[in-house]
């Protein structure tokens, strides 16, 4: 699932983005992929990246067909809210999300100290995106990342991902063969990588913000992710109430923020 598409613009850490070494030109089919991965390799080099890292990274990506169709073919987000709920087992998601409430307390009260954000928001994500860590996506992250950061529908956008995931790569956060989900989300509840180098938290105090293997720093990195999108510690999160815009700034989709917030008020008991 993807997030939120309406970040602030990754500009602070990739400021020299405006002057690129040769221009890497998108495309909107597979023919000048390699062309634009041969373009992008210096230029991300010149941005920071080390060469060994571009080398390592640009190794085994290939221009990723299903990421595309993914983009193209978002048609649950036009379904009512209870063909939402019964396509996406919104009931399934409750009635196990209270389960692994019960089988977690002392980590989701420790996030709750932390974040000021109760259990059931973050079950509802966690259930929504990837059924509770059982199914993390079976696309290679830096291949999707990098063909929508070629293809010419959002290359700007997704060319800030892009060197967000070489970022991680470089500080050892992400493997250059990681698998996730079609547009490059990564880990237990479907981070972008802008989202991880921002907002990801080493929840569990390892030296790593492992999204994928952690639990503790997925749920942990997901309140973080909340409070910086404007989440009050005590106040309610249902539709009208004060930290329903931090639902909001999970994801774009109106049916995707009502079923956050019924699912969680379910799950904590509201």
């Amino acid at each position: 699932m993807l997030n939120t598409l309406r970040l602030a613009t990754f500009a602070t850490a990739f400021m020299s983005l405006a002057m690129p070494v040769a221009a890497a030109q998108c495309g909107n089919d597979s023919s000048g992929f390699s062309n634009w991965v041969q373009a992008f390799k210096p230029q991300a080099v010149a941005n920071g990246i080390s060469p060994q890292v571009v080398e390592t990274a640009f190794s085994n990506i290939s221009y990723n067909r299903e990421t595309i169709r993914a983009d193209r073919g978002q048609k649950s987000f036009k379904l009512s809210f209870e063909q939402f709920m019964e396509k996406r087992g919104g009931a399934t998601i409750i009635a196990r999300g209270k389960k692994m409430k019960a089988g977690n307390g002392q980590l989701f009260a420790a996030i709750e100290r932390r974040y000021g954000v109760p259990a059931g928001p973050l079950l509802a994500i966690w259930g929504m995106e990837t059924g509770f860590g059982n199914f993390l996506g079976n696309q290679h992250t830096l291949s999707a990342v990098a063909t929508l950061a070629y293809d010419c529908r959002r290359s700007a956008y997704f060319t800030e991902q892009l060197y967000a995931a070489l970022t991680l790569v470089q500080r050892g956060d992400l493997s250059p063969a990681a698998k996730g989900a079609a547009h490059g989300e990564i880990g237990q509840t479907q981070f972008l990588p802008v989202n991880v180098v921002r907002y990801g938290v080493d929840g569990d105090r390892d030296g790593h913000v492992d999204l994928v293997g952690s639990r503790a720093d997925a749920l942990a990195s997901t309140a973080n992710f909340l409070v910086g999108h404007g989440w009050r510690p005590g106040a309610g999160y249902q539709p009208g109430e004060p930290n329903y815009v931090a639902i909001q700034g999970w994801n774009a989709a109106t049916v995707y923020q009502r079923a956050i917030a019924h699912i969680g008020a379910a799950i904590d008991g509201q």
